[in-house]
């Protein structure tokens, strides 16, 4: 597994693609991630109706069709979020169909993002790039090297600036709802070079960063022809 790249300040994370085909090369990974998932969604947001007694925050969409975009930096996991085709079941189209006044989202090519979290000591952090640039900047990498059209996301409304600033053009699919005191929106986002480019320019980041152990090598990688590095 990478440890990441070390510079003069410190490590910077990688984001490591972890599908069913290598999932048994992250267990211990996956274990800390649920956990975290279950700290920060249960204990800190205090979403109380994910609790389970296992204390692994797991639902529905945790299926084998399930893609995990993971920061890892040294031994432990800082960050993270998953991705779901919107050809199997999604948050947006089986939970929050309201969201979609223009209608729901369903293909191959257009992936769903959600549960996105960085750890409590990672969050706010000064030095660049943040943990958060280098998920949403892989992000961007990921969709354009498996020739992705879009994402969808059910958010909060106060992300939109976020995205708007990486340059992602976020399209609103709806109008804001109120959900159990949160103020939210479904939005559809273009997978684009120009979009890869501007979140990596905005957000300091130099380099690819996903990681592909265990995973095939593509025949093109991104528009600079950066390649996969398989483990």
């Amino acid at each position: 597994m990478s440890r990441g790249i070390a510079t003069r300040d410190r490590t910077i994370a990688d984001l490591h693609v972890i599908t069913y085909a290598n999932r048994h090369l992250y267990e211990d990974a996956l274990e800390e991630y649920f956990r975290l998932r279950h700290q920060i969604y249960v204990e800190e947001r205090r979403w109380t109706q994910l609790a389970r007694p296992d204390g692994r925050e797991i639902d529905q969409f945790d299926t084998p069709s399930t893609i995990y975009l993971m920061a890892i930096e040294g031994p432990r996991v800082v960050g993270s979020h998953r991705l779901v085709p919107t050809s199997k079941p999604n948050l947006m189209s089986d939970l929050f169909p309201f969201l979609a006044m223009r209608g729901l989202v369903r293909s191959p090519d257009v992936y769903e993002l959600s549960r996105v979290f960085v750890v409590r000591d990672r969050r706010g952090e000064q030095i660049q790039p943040r943990i958060e640039s280098i998920i949403m900047a892989g992000t961007m990498e990921f969709g354009l090297i498996e020739s992705l059209r879009q994402f969808t996301i059910v958010m909060e409304t106060w992300w939109l600036p976020r995205f708007q600033e990486m340059g992602w053009n976020p399209r609103p699919l709806g109008v804001p709802v109120d959900i159990n005191g949160m103020n939210c929106i479904g939005i559809a986002a273009n997978v684009t070079e120009e979009a890869w480019r501007e979140t990596c320019r905005k957000r300091a980041v130099d380099r690819p960063v996903l990681v592909w152990n265990g995973l095939n090598a593509p025949v093109l990688g991104l528009p600079d022809r950066a390649l996969r590095r398989a483990g």
